[in-house]
């Protein structure tokens, strides 16, 4: 096998059977990310609901972002996460909310965070255990140190602008990319980013593609392990798909643009630019 075959971080990806002859350890914590009313519909045995959708921060100054990375802390020691157990999400599918979870539990510091190819649907297409009964948690504390190398602010995306070193990934639809479809106040993308919507990381089953398709996704836009790369989108959850399609190939250098441009669309004066379509 070549080296482009293999994911070089594949723990990050867990297989339904990889979970389920861990699913009586004690140190595990499974948080399903979907809707509530997807959870109580029928879940993974053991699972905590979590829904993290929405749970965003749009100003990446250093005291709300402080604020918000507490308050992520808390959510976590509410639902009985510590940061010494094994913690996987999942989402309907490989999606971006459960994406989304494994990039914070990195921003934490946390290093056994891992994310259930194919989620839900794939566990209850293979006929694997599914239950409506809800596990009761305890709280606790959920200590951390933030990795500030995970997360990029707005600040280090003007830093980046025209330098050869980063490259600014926009993961968002081509529409979103050149201003056509507007949900901020302005419409548009970061001057100088590279476009690669973050679905195109997905076989048609919701599972990550094979690490070979990705290889050469990326590098085909450009983006190359040799960069820093910071991913952004509306509000840092598609972004956080790439990030986690980039940490399983091994790329060494790649950020997540947590504000993405719920904060950069809204700001004003800051340079954007609206590409031919």
């Amino acid at each position: 096998m070549n080296d482009g075959d293999a994911y070089r971080n594949p723990d990050l990806l867990w297989s339904r059977d990889t979970l389920l002859a861990r699913l009586d350890d004690p140190s595990l914590r499974l948080i399903d990310v979907r809707p509530g009313e997807r959870f109580a519909m029928g879940h993974i045995p053991g699972a905590r609901h979590f829904d993290i959708y929405a749970v965003n921060c749009d100003d990446t100054d250093d005291a709300p972002l402080q604020s918000f990375t507490r308050m992520w802390a808390f959510l976590l020691a509410r639902r009985g996460v510590s940061f010494d157990d094994t913690i996987v999400f999942c989402g309907e599918i490989t999606g971006m909310t459960a994406a989304r979870g494994l990039w914070f539990l990195e921003y934490l510091g946390h290093k056994n965070v891992h994310v259930l190819d194919g989620g839900f649907a794939g566990w209850e297409a293979a006929g694997l255990p599914v239950t409506r009964d809800a596990t009761v948690a305890s709280a606790v504390v959920f200590s951390f140190k933030a990795d500030r190398d995970r997360l990029a602010t707005y600040q280090d995306v003007l830093a980046a602008i025209d330098t050869d070193d980063t490259i600014v990934l926009d993961t968002r639809s081509r529409a979103e990319w050149t201003g056509e479809d507007r949900r901020s106040a302005h419409g548009g993308t970061v001057p100088g980013s590279v476009h690669l919507e973050w679905v195109n990381h997905l076989t048609e089953q919701g599972t990550m593609k094979p690490a070979a398709e990705l290889r050469a996704l990326f590098e085909g836009h450009g983006v190359t392990p040799d960069k820093r790369i910071i991913a952004l989108c509306q509000t840092g959850y598609r972004s956080a798909h790439a990030y986690l399609a980039l940490r399983l190939l091994g790329y060494p250098d790649v950020q997540n643009y947590l504000g993405s441009w719920n904060e950069w669309g809204n700001r004003d004066g800051m340079p954007i630019a609206r590409p031919e379509g």
